[in-house]
């Protein structure tokens, strides 16, 4: 007899898999995945229930901006305001020299200008 598989896995390992990634998730999730029937017994169940922890943690990541700036709210509760002016002083500072150093690596040869006198 040929041995099932899904995403490559047996039914144990789907099964543990769904134990580890249901963890991993908000209690409020894993109590909603309980009151709608997902469980992790049955193959049919299994998969179905991996695939909505898949469809429950992408709803839960957080974009790598959303994440700079949770980090940002939290340093700043442990910074006073002269430590924030001093870093933000800081990195003006580089980003003029970024800036200084694209301007020297990608010099504008032709001025451009606009003539807004004539009317179409």
């Amino acid at each position: 007899m040929k041995k099932r598989l899904f995403s490559g896995m047996g039914y144990r390992e789907v099964q543990r898999a769904n134990g580890d990634r249901r963890s991993q998730l908000p209690q409020k999730s894993q109590v909603w995945l309980k009151q709608n029937g997902y469980r992790n017994v049955g193959w049919d169940n299994v998969i179905r229930l991996y695939q909505k922890i898949n469809d429950l943690a992408d709803d839960q990541e957080d974009s790598l901006e959303d994440l700079f700036l949770k980090a940002d709210q939290i340093g700043e509760k442990y910074q006073t305001a002269e430590e924030r002016a001093q870093f933000n002083q800081q990195l003006s500072d580089v980003v003029g020299k970024i800036d200084a150093l694209v301007d020297e690596q990608f010099p504008e040869e032709e001025a451009e200008v606009i003539d807004f006198s004539r009317r179409r």
